[in-house]
């Protein structure tokens, strides 16, 4: 993803305690032409998968995951962060510690949308620490769905996740 490179090398900015900050093209506003260059990607290097649900983390996987649905032709389902006063026990929970708000949250998806047999995509703008993405796979096989891909816009390389992940065989 070469467009991805040159867009965060031109665009992109370094903050203390090694925070990538892209927030004026990926994570605050959204550089639409970028996000559409992203989704296209995946769905070239997830071809010959069959997809029937996208997943992602709120809020900044949503535009992603968003787009690539729209690839695809199937739905987008977020793992919340937080329960709201009209949230149910019906659902799918796991937890996920957030290396950008160095805090752990509950994250969880309602079951009604998320079903045995279905074959989900696993997309978020950033990977860290892996955190997220154990969470939402933890999501998906409580479910007994199936995980068909991780993808990941940018990964911190210097961050355990991407090894971790790929070392559970993602």
């Amino acid at each position: 993803m070469n467009f991805l490179e040159e867009k965060i090398l031109s665009d992109g900015v370094i903050k203390e305690g090694n925070i990538l900050k892209v927030d004026n093209f990926l994570n605050h506003q959204i550089d639409i032409d970028i996000m559409r260059q992203v989704a296209y990607e995946f769905k070239r290097r997830f071809r010959g998968e069959t997809v029937t649900k996208i997943l992602t983390i709120e809020a900044s996987g949503i535009a992603i995951a968003t787009l690539l649905a729209d690839l695809y032709d199937v739905p987008v389902v977020f793992a919340k962060k937080g329960e709201t006063a009209n949230c149910t026990d019906d659902k799918y929970v796991s937890q996920a510690y957030s290396f950008t708000h160095k805090r752990m949250n509950n994250v969880f998806v309602s079951k009604p949308y998320l079903n045995a047999g279905e074959k989900v995509l696993i997309v978020d703008d950033f990977l860290a620490d892996g955190q997220a993405m154990l969470a939402l796979t933890d999501i998906v096989k409580q479910a007994g769905a199936e995980v068909v891909g991780l993808g990941v816009a940018i990964e911190k390389g210097q961050q355990k996740g991407g090894r971790i992940l790929r070392e559970a065989g993602y």
